[in-house]
C-alpha cells in the first residue's frame, strides 16, 4: 500500500489511552495491523500512528483499576461475539471508511480473534474488532451509512480506491472525551481546493408521534439539500439518535436513499421520545454528535414538544459549544466553525394542534381514515337504525373530531375546546339526536375526541356517551374506538404535497437564516406556504392547553386559529338545520337558488347540502335547480330542498341535483330569467367549473335586459382541472388528486415489479396542467407533460436519456417503477400509446414503456374530507355574501331607468369565491372575465402552480431543455 492512498479514512484525529505497558504495546500492534497505519513518532508514553487522512495517538497512563476495567470489558465483549451485535451493545466506538474491508479483516491474524464481520466473513462490508483496551473499532466500505452496496473493488493488489472522508464516523461519549478530541476534517474547515469538501451539511429528524407524510418531508429535505450542493444527513430515532450519535444514528444520505418514500406511511428514519435530551447533559451530547458529523443546520419534523426541544437546543447552542470547548472536547477551530446552529421546524402531527398553521403534516391523512371508517359505520347504522359513538384522537385539540363531524354530518361532537357541564352536554346531545330522529333520520353518529372533557375537567369517555344514549334515548348503541388506525397507511395527496413543499421551504429557510433570525416554523395558511416564528407558534399552542386546564375555555377558543372557530360555528349552524328557530327575522329571510354547472366534481353535493342546511338555520329558503340551465329552461326543474331528503349528501360523490355543461345562453337565457322572476330568487350560488364561470359572466351581462338577474350571485369553483380564474383551489381537485394518486401508486408498483418498465399515464384536466403537476409531486413521477409547455422533441429526447440513466443506476433494485404523466391536451400527436411506443423504441432495450388511462376514475368516488369541509366553509361564506349584498342591489332590481350595470357597487355583486395565497377572496366576474382570463384556452392568464412544477421536476432530477423559438 502506498502512503498517499490510505486503506482507511474518516475520523481525522483520535486518542486511545492504555493503562498498562502490556496493553500499550498491544494497542500499537493492533492498530498498525488492523488499519495499516504507520508510526510517525514514538516515545515511552506516546506513539502517533497515521496515514494521509487519519491520525491516531496511543497514550500510556498507568492505572491498575482502569486496566482491570479494560480487561473485564474485553472479556465481556469476547464472550458475546457469537451472540450479540457489538454495534448495539456498546455506547461508543470508532468507525473508519475503507474501500476494502476484507483487507482489514485479513490483517487481524489469530492473535486478534475478537472480530465481527457483516454481512459475512467471506465478503465483509463492515468489520468490527475489540482493541486491547476494550474499545470497539470498525471499518465500513459502504458508500454511505445506509447503503447496502459496496464501493468498487480494489483496482489491483496493493492499490485501493477510497471514498471521500466522512466526518460522521465515530461515536464519542462525554465520559471519555478527555481522551479523545474532535478536530476539523477537511470538509469542516472548508479550505480544500475540492468544491465537494466545502459543502454545508443539513440534517433532518422526525420526532414525537409518527404522522403520514413524514417520509415525503424527509425525501424533499434530503433531495433539496443535495440539489443545492449541500450534504444531507438524517438523524435516526429522533432525539434519541442525536444523543447516541455515531454512523448508526447520524447517517449521510444520498439521492437514491429516499427513492419511493413519498408513498410510504410512518417515518422510515424512526422516531422516539428521549428523556436524556430533556436534560442539559443529553443536549450537550447531541451538540457534540452534530459537530462530529459536521452538521450546520437541523430540520425537525414533529409536534409542539419536539419543536420546543429544537428551539431550546438552538438557544442553548452557544453555551453548549462553550462548555465543549472549555472541557477540551472540541478544539477552538471547531468552536469557531460551528458556533451557530440553524434550526427549522416542520409540523408533523395528526392532531393538527399547532397554532399559526392551517394544517400539519398527517392531519388530513388521519381525517381521511376517520371519515372512511364513519362512512362504513353509517351503512351498518342505517341498516339497524343504530347509534354509534366513535372515539378519535386529539388529546388537547378537537380538530379531528370537529372536521370529521362536518365531513360526515355527525349528530354531535365532544371536543376539549368547548366543554359544558355534564348535565348540559347530555341534555343538548339528547335534544339534537331526538329532533333528528323525530324527523326521520335512522342513524345517529356521535364523535368523541380523546381529550373531551366537561367544564369541570372531568373526562368524557365514549362509554359515558353510550350510557346516555342507551338510558335516556333508548337507542341501540355501539362504541367504536379507531385507535392507531388513524396514524396508519400512506399519506393522502394533500399531505404528500404539503410535506414536500414544506421540506423544500425548510431547506431554503435554514440556508437563509442568520444567527440573529428567530428559528422559523414552516406553515400553510389557506393555499400558501409561509414562515412563522417557531418559538411564538409553540408558545401559542401550549397556551391553549394551559387555558383548558385552567378552565378558561373562552380564552382557549380565542387562542385557536380563526379557521377553527369558523368551522365550529359552521358545524353548529349546519347541524341545527331547520330544527331550531331561525336566527334571522322574517324580513331578512331570502330565497336562494343553487345550480351545478359543468362536469361532476368531488364536494359538489357537500356544497349543496351545506348551503341548504345553513340557509335553513338562518331562516332562508333554499332551492335547487335540477339538471343545470337546460333542466330549468326545458322542464322548470326547480325544487325546494328538504332536510330529510338530503341526508347523506355530505359524503356522496357526483351531483345529486344533476349537472351538465350547458350555459344560460345555450339553454335560453330569456326562459332562465322568466323562472328567476317567477320564483323571486334573492340570490344564486353556482357550483361548477369553467362553464359555470361563463354562466356567471352571461348572467351578469344580461342584467341590463333582465331585472331578475339583479341579485347577488356567487360562483363556487368546482372542477378537477382547477382552471377557474379567481382561485387557486376548486372543489374536486383534492378528490381527483387522491384518485389519480392511488391509481399511480398501483401502476408504479406494477412497474417496479417488472423492473425495467415505465408507465405513461393519461391525465385529465383540459388545457390545465394543475392535476398532472400536483400528481407528479405526490407520486414522484419522473416526467410530467402539461399543455402549458407541450412536448418538444428535444425535451422528450432528454427525458428518455434521463430515464435510461435512472434505470441503469437502479440495477434491478426495488422501488424503481417509473411514471410519466401526460395531460390529455399536452399533445394531440403524442397520445399515451404513441408516447409509450416512441419511448420504448428510443430506449433501445434499456427499458420499455406501457400506456395507462385512468379515465373518469380521476373524478373520484366519495369526496375527500378536504373537499367536504371546504365545501361547507365556502358554502357558508357564499350565503353570507348574498345576505350582505342585498341592499347594494335590491333598489336596482326594480328601477330599469336608474340601473347602471357598470356601477362598481352593483358589478361586485356577481363574484367568484376563491382562495388566493393566504386569503379567501371575492373577485368580480367582470374583472376576472375581461382582464384575467384566456377565454379561448379556458384558462386564467396567471398560472399559479408554476413554482410547484419546478419543484416536482427538481426532486426527481429532471433536466429541462430550453427550447429556442
Amino acid at each position: 500500500m502506498t502512503a498517499n492512498i490510505p486503506l482507511v479514512n474518516g475520523t481525522s484525529q483520535c486518542t486511545v489511552t492504555a493503562h498498562s505497558s502490556k496493553s500499550y504495546e498491544a494497542c500499537i500492534e493492533f492498530y498498525s495491523q488492523f488499519l495499516q497505519l504507520e508510526s510517525e513518532s514514538s516515545n515511552a508514553n506516546s506513539t502517533l500512528l497515521r496515514n494521509s487522512g487519519v491520525s491516531l495517538e496511543i497514550v500510556l497512563r498507568e492505572d491498575a483499576n482502569k486496566q482491570a476495567e479494560s480487561e473485564a470489558r474485553v472479556k465481556k465483549l469476547a464472550s458475546e461475539r457469537d451472540t450479540s451485535d457489538w454495534r448495539s451493545t456498546v455506547s461508543d466506538s470508532f468507525v473508519f471508511k475503507s474501500a476494502d474491508a476484507a483487507s482489514c479483516r485479513a490483517a487481524l491474524d489469530a492473535k486478534f480473534s475478537n472480530v465481527q464481520a457483516y454481512p459475512t466473513d467471506l465478503f465483509p462490508m463492515e468489520v468490527y474488532a475489540v482493541d486491547p483496551t476494550g474499545n470497539v473499532v470498525g471499518v465500513t466500505q459502504t458508500k454511505n451509512a445506509v447503503s447496502a452496496r459496496p464501493t468498487a473493488p480494489p483496482l489491483s493488489a496493493g492499490t485501493f480506491t477510497s471514498t471521500l472522508p466522512s466526518s460522521a464516523q465515530s461515536t464519542i461519549g462525554l465520559d471519555s472525551t478527555d481522551e479523545k478530541s474532535i478536530q476539523l476534517s477537511a470538509d469542516a474547515v472548508g479550505d480544500s481546493s475540492d468544491p465537494a469538501l466545502k459543502q454545508k451539511a443539513i440534517a433532518v429528524m422526525t420526532s414525537g408521534g409518527d404522522a403520514p407524510g413524514m417520509n415525503a418531508n424527509v425525501r424533499a429535505i434530503v433531495r433539496t439539500t443535495i440539489a443545492k450542493g449541500c450534504r444531507a444527513y438524517v438523524v435516526m430515532e429522533g432525539y434519541e439518535g442525536l444523543v447516541r450519535g455515531g454512523p448508526e444514528y447520524i447517517k449521510q444520505f444520498t439521492w437514491e436513499d429516499v427513492r419511493g418514500w413519498s408513498s410510504e406511511g410512518g417515518t422510515n428514519i424512526g422516531t422516539a421520545r428521549c428523556k436524556e435530551f430533556r436534560e442539559r447533559p443529553g443536549r450537550l451530547l447531541g451538540a457534540l454528535h452534530l459537530i462530529e458529523a459536521g452538521v450546520d443546520a437541523l430540520i425537525v419534523c414533529g409536534g409542539d414538544g419536539s419543536l420546543t426541544g429544537a428551539d431550546l437546543f438552538r438557544s442553548e447552542w452557544p453555551s453548549l459549544l462553550q462548555e465543549l470547548k472549555d472541557t477540551g472536547k472540541i478544539t477552538p477551530e471547531v468552536f469557531s466553525r460551528y458556533k451557530h446552529l440553524n434550526i427549522c421546524g416542520t409540523v408533523g402531527s395528526i392532531d393538527n394542534d399547532m397554532s399559526t398553521t392551517d394544517a400539519t403534516i398527517g392531519a388530513y391523512s388521519s381525517l381521511d381514515r376517520i371519515c372512511r371508517a364513519i362512512d362504513y359505520i353509517e351503512a351498518t347504522a342505517k341498516s339497524h337504525s343504530r347509534a354509534f359513538v366513535v372515539e378519535v384522537m386529539g388529546r388537547n385539540c378537537g380538530w379531528l373530531a370537529l372536521m370529521a363531524g362536518i365531513a360526515t354530518s355527525a349528530d354531535y361532537i365532544l371536543i376539549p375546546e368547548k366543554p359544558a357541564s355534564s348535565r348540559e352536554w347530555q341534555d343538548q346531545m339528547c335534544d339534537i339526536v331526538g329532533k333528528h330522529r323525530s324527523r326521520g333520520k335512522r342513524t345517529t353518529i356521535v364523535i368523541v375526541a380523546e381529550g373531551a372533557i366537561a367544564n369541570d375537567l372531568t373526562p368524557i369517555s365514549p362509554n359515558d356517551v353510550h350510557k346516555v344514549l342507551c338510558d335516556r334515548m333508548k337507542l341501540d348503541t355501539r362504541v367504536t374506538t379507531l385507535g392507531h388506525v388513524q396514524r396508519g397507511g400512506t399519506a393522502v395527496a394533500f399531505d404528500r404535497i404539503l410535506a414536500t413543499l414544506q421540506g423544500v421551504e425548510a431547506v431554503n429557510a435554514v440556508l437563509e437564516t442568520t444567527p440573529d433570525t428567530p428559528s422559523p416554523l414552516i406553515a400553510i395558511n389557506e393555499n400558501k406556504i409561509t414562515r412563522k416564528s417557531l418559538v411564538d407558534s409553540v408558545k401559542l399552542t401550549k397556551s391553549v392547553a394551559e387555558a383548558i386546564h385552567a378552565k378558561d375555555f373562552k380564552k382557549a377558543m380565542g387562542l385557536r386559529d380563526t379557521e377553527f372557530v369558523e368551522h365550529l360555528n359552521n358545524f353548529m349552524a349546519v347541524n341545527s338545520a331547520d330544527h331550531n328557530p331561525p336566527k334571522l327575522p322574517q324580513d331578512k329571510r331570502l330565497k336562494i337558488a343553487i345550480v351545478n354547472v359543468g362536469a361532476p366534481a368531488g364536494g359538489t353535493n357537500s356544497a349543496v347540502y351545506s348551503m341548504a342546511t345553513y340557509c335553513m338555520s338562518q331562516g332562508h329558503r333554499p332551492y335547487a335547480i335540477y339538471n343545470g340551465w337546460s333542466g330549468l329552461a326545458r322542464h322548470e326543474s326547480v325544487r325546494s330542498l328538504d332536510w330529510k331528503d338530503m341526508l347523506g349528501w355530505q359524503s356522496l360523490g357526483g351531483s345529486e341535483i344533476g349537472t351538465n355543461r350547458c350555459t344560460p345562453e345555450e339553454a335560453d337565457i330569456g326562459l332562465v330569467a322568466y323562472y328567476f322572476q317567477k320564483y323571486k330568487f334573492d340570490g344564486l350560488i353556482i357550483v361548477g367549473g369553467f362553464e359555470a364561470f361563463v354562466s356567471l359572466h352571461q348572467l351578469e351581462r344580461a342584467r341590463s335586459n333582465f331585472p331578475a338577474f339583479r341579485i347577488p350571485m356567487v360562483l363556487m369553483p368546482a372542477t378537477l382541472s382547477n382552471n377557474v380564474p379567481g382561485t387557486e383551489y376548486s372543489l374536486g381537485t383534492d378528490t381527483a388528486l387522491n384518485a389519480l394518486m392511488d391509481y399511480c401508486d398501483i401502476i408504479k408498483q406494477s412497474a417496479a415489479s417488472t423492473r425495467g418498465r415505465a408507465f405513461v399515464v393519461d391525465v385529465q384536466g383540459g388545457n390545465s396542467g394543475f392535476l398532472a403537476t400536483n400528481a407528479s409531486l405526490a407520486v414522484g413521477a419522473q416526467v410530467s407533460y402539461v399543455p402549458e409547455e407541450g412536448i418538444s422533441l428535444e425535451q422528450l429526447s432528454q427525458d428518455i436519456e434521463t430515464l435510461a440513466e435512472s434505470f441503469e443506476t437502479a440495477q434491478g433494485r426495488g422501488r424503481f417503477g417509473k411514471l410519466i404523466l401526460k395531460s390529455k391536451n399536452a399533445s394531440k400527436v403524442f397520445t399515451p400509446e404513441v408516447l409509450a411506443e416512441v419511448i420504448t423504441a428510443e430506449a433501445k432495450g434499456a427499458f420499455n414503456a406501457k400506456s395507462a388511462e385512468p379515465g373518469h376514475v380521476q373524478q373520484g368516488g366519495l369526496p375527500s374530507p378536504i373537499d367536504r369541509t371546504r365545501a361547507t366553509r365556502l358554502a357558508v361564506k357564499a350565503v353570507g355574501f348574498i345576505e350582505d349584498h342585498q341592499e347594494d342591489i335590491c333598489s336596482a332590481r326594480a328601477d330599469d331607468e336608474e340601473f347602471d350595470p357598470d356601477n362598481r357597487i352593483v358589478s361586485v355583486t356577481a363574484t367568484v369565491l376563491g382562495i388566493k395565497g393566504s386569503d379567501i377572496v371575492f373577485s368580480s366576474i367582470r374583472q376576472l372575465y375581461d382582464f384575467e382570463t384566456e377565454i379561448g384556452k379556458r384558462m386564467p392568464k396567471v398560472i399559479h402552480w408554476e413554482a410547484t412544477r419546478a419543484i416536482a421536476d427538481s426532486l426527481v432530477g429532471r433536466k429541462k431543455v430550453e427550447v429556442k423559438h
